[in-house]
């Protein structure tokens, strides 16, 4: 049996609506459930297998998507959150009582510095943006996931229509490079 790599992507994936509005992201808590609206849609929606990012219980990936800051809001029982850890890059608000992860903001100088990370499976709307890549996967090797396995796991997402790296997609990468570059001096 395939191993489960998240489940919107294990039955295939439904592709997104143009002029998508956004929607409200919710933890898992029973009552008094924290609650994130997005006033759009995300940006290159990808499954992540980086060992920091939310994943589903039982799943291999996480789908994470970024978004800009301005139009993400603690719409309910924000108190509830706190930062798992203040030292990371991504500072990553999570729900105390049930754990979820509700959005990564970056606050240090930074390429992507205005842009929050957003998990939109924890959404009742349908209509995001689909995942258009998946990053990190040889990350779950780190995770304790058997290496004999990683082709199935690759051809899973190809057979999808998801092209598979080891780091972000090409354009993710120029970004953080051009940063970088720009930061030292050597672009202008």
């Amino acid at each position: 049996m395939a191993p489960s790599l998240h489940p919107l992507i294990d039955n295939g994936i439904t592709k997104g609506t143009k002029n998508f509005p956004g929607g409200k992201l919710r933890c898992h808590c029973p009552s008094n459930k924290v609650e994130v609206t997005l006033s759009s849609n995300v940006l290159h929606n990808h499954a992540c297998g980086c060992s920091q990012c939310y994943k589903p219980r039982g799943y291999l990936f996480a789908v994470i998507a970024v978004i800009p800051v301005s139009n993400v809001s603690v719409t309910a029982n924000g108190d509830k959150l706190h930062i798992l850890d203040p030292n990371a890059t991504i500072l990553r608000h999570a729900c105390k009582e049930c754990g979820v992860h509700l959005y990564g903001r970056i606050e240090k100088d930074h390429a992507f510095k205005g842009l929050d990370f957003v998990h939109v499976e924890l959404s009742d709307e349908k209509g995001w943006q689909e995942p258009q890549f998946a990053a990190f996967v040889s990350s779950i090797i780190e995770q304790g996931f058997d290496p004999k396995g990683m082709d199935e796991i690759r051809g899973k997402f190809h057979s999808l229509g998801l092209e598979t790296y080891d780091a972000l997609s090409p354009p993710l990468m120029d970004a953080l490079a051009t940063f970088a570059a720009k930061k030292s001096g050597k672009l202008q």
